[in-house]
């Protein structure tokens, strides 16, 4: 069986990035390697054994696009409101909280944010499916 071990996204500013990712995910750099031409930073915490690659290419300024086909990054948290407040208060942007239902039952409660990047991430309260 295959195990998937990270995920790779191409930043500009590699410093604002790993801000972003310890303060909003608790995400640390655990691996780097640096090359003449690009470097990748592997992101991640206690509860994880996949991680965030982040890839820095030397040199580029203009930002990347994220196509039709990129979606986001899905995270789970304890409280999606104290998670939300916290990131609020940190000077982060992240979107309106919302509620998917079926009917009366409640199938999740979440938020989006972007990375400094554009990247979207899912912040998702531990319910149901989402643990």
């Amino acid at each position: 069986m295959a195990k998937i071990i990270h995920t790779m996204i191409r930043v500009l500013d590699l410093d604002r990035s790993l801000k972003f990712y310890a303060d909003v995910l608790g995400l640390t750099e655990s691996h780097r390697l640096d090359f003449p031409d690009f470097a990748l930073a592997y992101l991640r915490n206690p509860e994880n054994d996949m991680e965030i690659e982040l890839t820095l290419n030397k040199g580029r300024t203009e930002p990347y696009t994220h196509g039709t086909g990129y979606g986001h990054v899905g995270v789970v948290v304890d409280s999606v409101a104290s998670t939300h407040a916290a990131l609020t208060a940190a000077g982060y942007e992240p979107a309106a909280i919302k509620e998917f239902k079926r009917g009366e039952e409640l199938l999740a409660r979440f938020f989006f944010i972007q990375d400094p990047d554009g990247y979207k991430i899912e912040v998702l309260e531990r319910l149901g499916h989402y643990r």
